[in-house]
């Protein structure tokens, strides 16, 4: 059930009309579309919800009701002010909720232009470092505008009136120091018009932003600089402002405390001015108290730590009410920030409060404390299956209860040893992570919750899919117009899976006509026309993955003689094998699979594949097999203790291509050595020895490690 306090009483919300609380969420509802005053419901809210376990508590809301007063009537008089002079004009705008924003403009409607010789302050008012006689030829209204009520409310507007030395000039120079001589305008050294005086101090919360402002006069307008003493302002969170008047620091912390100073300076001088910052903070949360089940018998704490400045003071509360005054509890011992528990019992469950306070906030936290005895439950569904790509990462989950806190194990096909280590990780959540799922980790894997009040297990079933490959890809092609190009798609993937291929032109989707046709293995396009110019984009997928290739398609319109020129084309060896990959990976063989190249107008017959090992003989590659033109995957013997790496080079009627990019390397485990030395041989060189020779065979052949 739900309840509410206003300003700390109860609220009768059935009392009262216009207010209502919805169902199951306990959310307040105050309606004013027929009538009655908002003010009437301003104040202080707290939300209580309670069951037969305990009682929450929301924080405090405070309802202010946003207002827009008007702008008091006043008499504003000519304000005379000698050019060259410095001039403030006060906005004071009526107080409203939110704060209103202030602007300045002329009764006209003109926005007032300002830069670093009149500008507006943080406070609102409007600031003449010195006055100039083009100041008069127009008027100054403050105008404030109200946010939530979209109002804006305008002063009555100032007129000034500039004593000169001289007639206004509109053709004068600007602000520059010829203007001011000209003028008979008397150069000043600056003086703060805001602050006041040398030294001011100001304090800001932690996490807030902090805005110093230093406004100065003098002629002409001075320049002002920012510092921090001891120490450089802070690097990246800094912003200047209004004219460089204004130093922005963004999120502040208690070590952005210190010494600031502006420096005001003209052609006359300068002038410094030091603010003191202090930053003090609202509580925030070191360790927020969480939810604890216990079981009879057993030992717990909740921990509230809170930090601030002025340092918070902590308060306890039981089901809302102070920790002092509840019903005494034998097992319970509060010691400041920590409440101890000690041998609980059923019966002692309750939701805990944590009140961190001091003069700028306050925190409220509820925690939970359930005494339970339950034996482990299974929270998942039962007889999962998961399925993974060979060699990805993967976890399989099982979530679970219980009171005592049951411990989880994971087994592979109900026998072994517990699951935790090397490939497998098990998290304290129930979850089993695998960090690379092979074919041999297929197989079904049970989790057993246990507690001193019984167990519980789950199943999941894993397979491991073979992935999803493109082994060869469309390539690109120049073709001419009305013959029939055919682009290859040959995907190899897991057969238990469902396959869908789909073809893309320029990143779309393909719109497959009347003229092209999408066979298992590719798309032929029959009679080609200028407009099937593109990329053409192969997509193969499954449920779990999917590869892509891509080629473009250029579509010629030749000439009789163009076309035989294109028909005679020189044949050329063929281009190196792309996009190597090692599957299958075992203990002495491996699959390489490959992508080829085009064949330059002659077909490609043979594949040579080498290997390369960095142990004995690094950067030397050596012959290891040699495979027809049709096929692009072959599985490769090894020998042991070799960290190899391959490529693989085309041949045609021309000749040889570059060879490939390396394939990543794979290094076998160590064996027995599987033949013996040959050229073994004896001979004495004295009558009382025997001197044994023997060939020394290669480090890849099958030996192994070195002898």
């Amino acid at each position: 059930s739900f309840s509410w306090t206003r300003n700390g009483k109860f609220f009768n919300v059935a009392k009262d009309p216009k207010v209502s609380m919805r169902r199951r969420s306990g959310t307040l509802v105050i309606d004013f579309h027929s009538g009655g005053r908002p003010d009437d419901y301003e104040g202080e809210y707290q939300c209580f919800a309670r069951n037969d376990y305990g009682t929450a508590l929301s924080s405090k809301i405070h309802l202010q009701v946003s207002k827009s007063p008007l702008w008091p009537k006043e008499k504003v008089d000519v304000i005379e002010v000698d050019e060259g002079a410095p001039l403030s004009l006060q906005c004071n705008p009526p107080p409203g909720l939110p704060e209103p924003v202030i602007f300045w403009m002329s009764s006209s409607m003109e926005p007032i232009p300002q830069d670093k010789r009149v500008s507006q302050g943080h406070n609102g008012d409007l600031y003449f470092s010195n006055v100039l006689a083009q100041d008069a030829l127009t008027d100054y209204s403050c105008n404030a505008r109200f946010h939530f009520t979209h109002t804006i409310q305008q002063k009555n507007p100032y007129t000034l009136k500039v004593k000169t030395k001289k007639p206004h000039n509109e053709t004068s120079l600007g602000y520059s120091p010829a203007m001011y001589r000209a003028r008979g305008i008397t150069e000043t050294t600056p003086s703060f018009m805001y602050p006041y005086g040398t030294s001011s101090s100001q304090m800001v919360l932690r996490g807030v932003d902090l805005l110093l402002e230093c406004i100065a006069s003098g002629v002409p307008a001075p320049d002002i600089m920012w510092y921090k003493k001891g120490g450089e302002l802070p690097v990246g969170k800094t912003k200047l402002e209004n004219f460089n008047k204004a130093l922005r620091i963004s999120n502040v912390s208690e070590e952005d405390s210190g010494e600031y100073f502006c420096l005001a300076s003209n052609k006359m001088g300068s002038i410094r001015h030091t603010i003191s910052v202090r930053v003090k903070a609202a509580p925030y949360w070191l360790d927020e108290p969480e939810n604890l089940i216990l079981a009879p018998g057993e030992d717990g704490r909740l921990v509230c730590r809170a930090n601030g400045n002025p340092k918070p003071s902590i308060q306890w509360l039981v089901n809302g009410e102070p920790i002092e005054t509840s019903p005494p509890n034998p097992s319970r011992e509060v010691a400041g920030d920590t409440i101890v528990f000690r041998d609980t019992q059923i019966g002692s469950s309750a939701v805990y409060q944590c009140n961190a306070s001091n003069e700028h906030g306050y925190l409220l936290a509820n925690a939970f404390v359930s005494v339970l005895d339950v034996s482990p439950r299974m929270l998942g569904p039962r007889n999962q299956l998961i399925k993974v790509i060979q060699n990805n990462r993967t976890r399989l989950d099982c979530p679970f209860f219980g009171s005592p806190i049951p411990t989880l194990r994971w087994f592979k096909n109900g026998q072994g040893n517990t699951l935790d280590g090397g490939n497998y990780k098990a998290h304290e959540n129930g979850s089993l992570e695998m960090f690379m799922a092979r074919k041999e980790d297929q197989g079904i894997y049970t989790c057993v919750a246990t507690n001193i009040l019984g167990k519980a297990e789950a199943q999941v079933r894993l397979e491991v899919k073979d992935p999803t490959r493109i082994v060869r890809g469309p390539e690109d092609q120049v073709v001419k117009r009305g013959t029939t190009p055919r682009l290859h798609c040959h995907v190899k993937h897991d057969p238990t899976l469902r396959l869908t291929v789909t073809w893309l032109k320029d990143d779309a989707p393909l719109y497959l006509g009347s003229r092209m046709k999408k066979e298992e293995d590719g798309l032929t396009i029959f009679g080609v026309a200028e407009k099937d110019q593109g990329d053409y984009t192969c997509v193969a997928s499954t449920e779990l993955d999917k590869d892509s290739a891509k080629a473009y398609l250029t579509v010629l319109a030749l000439s009789y003689l163009a076309a035989n020129r294109l028909r005679d084309l020189s044949k050329e060896r063929p281009d190196r094998p792309r996009d190597l990959e090692l599957t299958d990976l075992a203990e002495r063989s491996v699959r390489l699979t490959w992508i080829p190249g085009d064949d330059n107008n002659s077909p490609i017959t043979d594949y040579i594949v080498q290997f390369e090992e960095d142990r004995f003989q690094p950067g030397i590659w050596h012959n290891h097999s040699r495979y027809p033109g049709n096929i692009n995957s072959a599985v490769l013997s090894l020998s042991p203790y070799v960290n190899y790496q391959f490529r693989v080079i085309a041949v045609n009627d021309v000749g040889s291509s570059v060879p490939s990019l390396p394939s990543e390397r794979y290094q076998t485990n160590g064996a027995r050595p599987e033949i013996n030395p040959t050229g073994v041989q004896g001979a004495g060189t004295q009558k009382n020895n025997m001197e044994i020779t023997w060939t020394v065979s290669s480090s890849w052949m099958p030996f192994g490690m070195e002898l």
